[in-house]
């Protein structure tokens, strides 16, 4: 199955194949969404661990190794590559946003110098390549990501990173609403689980934005 038909919501189940897709390396950007140190980390306790597991397989085994030969093939092509990552500027989180101050799992205390904070050793940016750091779930609200996109000419996103259901679907809807062209790469991506995955990918799928494998990315341009 093909992009132009995997994915498919109720919304779009008998819809038409869309139209091929062409990038224009100079006005496309590769944006890689929090995949930092903290969660590669494995819970201390067993039960937890045991739970996240099937995660952190797809992370070690997939998404990261994908994204890295993903980064490779953007540089190579002269695609602008941009990275976001969640932190706060105060030490003691007073910065961040309600939904980072909540009880639960969206509690995250990530001051942007502390290592947990970084993305991960196999995804480093290059000196030259702009990385933005945010306290909410979208990475344009709050930043000025979209001013930057904007003002280097770029027309159309690539998206990749965590989590799929989480800070992914948020950026990608407001990309959407900006105007921009976005595509989600789902072998890049992970929720929590590959059902939230997979579910919030046909969700997104053909409304705000074509879900491709990274395979299939490469032969738009």
């Amino acid at each position: 199955m093909s992009w132009k038909t995997a994915f498919r919501s109720f919304y779009y189940e008998a819809a038409e194949e869309p139209d091929d897709i062409t990038l224009d390396p100079a006005t496309t950007a590769l944006l890689v969404i929090d995949i930092q140190n903290t969660y590669l980390e494995v819970p201390e306790d067993p039960g937890k661990a045991q739970r996240w597991q099937p995660f952190l397989d797809r992370m070690n085994k997939t998404v990261i190794p994908n994204t890295a030969n993903l980064i490779g093939w953007a540089r190579a092509k002269g695609i602008e590559v941009m990275f976001a990552r969640i932190a706060c500027q105060k030490a003691d989180g007073r910065d961040r946003s309600l939904c980072q101050k909540k009880p639960g799992f969206n509690y995250l205390l990530l001051p942007k110098d502390r290592e947990d904070s970084q993305i991960v050793p196999e995804l480093v940016p290059l000196p030259d390549e702009i990385t933005v750091t945010k306290t909410t779930d979208s990475a344009l609200t709050g930043t000025n990501l979209r001013l930057m996109l904007s003002n280097m000419g770029i027309k159309d996103v690539i998206v990749a990173g965590i989590f799929t259901d989480q800070c992914v679907s948020s950026t990608v809807r407001s990309l959407c609403d900006e105007s921009f062209g976005v595509l989600v790469v789902e072998d890049c991506c992970a929720a929590a689980t590959d059902e939230l995955h997979r579910h919030e990918l046909e969700i997104i799928n053909m409304i705000y934005c074509h879900v491709v494998s990274a395979g299939e990315l490469r032969s738009f341009c």
